[in-house]
């Protein structure tokens, strides 16, 4: 997202938000060791069915020994009943609800009113897939867009067609929400990634050597963003 300010109070000109970055996926006391130390806003924990599942009494034990307080918690469930979700937030102090499934934006709504807390939307793309960002106007305090993988809600490694990424982002901006890009993103497809202006980027296994959180390969992740981030301002 661009904000804009007067200078000199003569004209107006787009100052360039920093890079909003999640690092998602977190599945051990490991990995979320190393994603706290990161840079990262946000950190992401899945709530179902996946190869990086955790339990909510997992991650309450492994928070008893790691600083989060700069970050903010974003619990990823797909077609959760509130009950599930309540039950989560019960235990793990979340921030902010993914919904990663084929949630309605009556669910959204009501997720957001009985849990007060951010709502974004996955958006998992196709041709027309934008389009269907419209339903959940006024209701998504963000998206997030990601492959389309036979079998697989997200996570893939999979990169979709980022020739459509300006069709998200006019769509979210219209809205005046975020527009986060997952999907295979990684050190080495994230510099023209950025061309595109995004607002934010979600990575999982493109911060993963061997199924774990690496230091190193985030260490470049975030030089990217640093460069990104005070770079020409335009």
């Amino acid at each position: 997202m661009k904000s804009q300010v007067w200078v000199l109070g003569l004209y107006m000109v787009n100052i360039k938000d920093s890079l909003k970055v999640k690092y998602c996926g977190n599945k051990s006391l490991v990995d979320l060791k190393i994603t706290a130390s990161s840079q990262a806003q946000y950190l992401g924990f899945i709530f179902a069915k996946s190869k990086r599942e955790v339990r909510p009494e997992d991650l309450k034990s492994w928070l008893e020994h790691v600083d989060v307080r700069s970050k903010k918690l974003v619990g990823v469930f797909v077609n959760s009943a509130i009950d599930e979700i309540l039950s989560v937030v019960s235990k793990v102090p979340l921030s902010v609800i993914q919904c990663h499934g084929t949630e309605s934006p009556q669910m959204l709504t009501e997720i957001k009113t009985v849990l007060n807390r951010e709502v974004w939307k996955v958006i998992h793309h196709s041709d027309n897939s934008f389009k269907h960002m419209e339903d959940y106007s006024g209701i998504a305090d963000a998206y997030v867009i990601d492959s389309k993988v036979k079998g697989m809600w997200g996570g893939s490694g999979e990169v979709f067609d980022w020739s459509f990424i300006p069709q998200y982002i006019k769509e979210a901006k219209r809205q005046g929400v975020p527009c986060y890009i997952a999907g295979g993103v990684n050190k080495d497809n994230l510099k023209e990634l950025l061309t595109f202006q995004i607002d934010g980027i979600d990575l999982s296994s493109g911060i993963e050597l061997n199924n774990i959180k690496d230091k190193e390969i985030i260490k470049k992740i975030e030089e990217q963003v640093k460069l990104y981030d005070t770079g020409s301002r335009s």
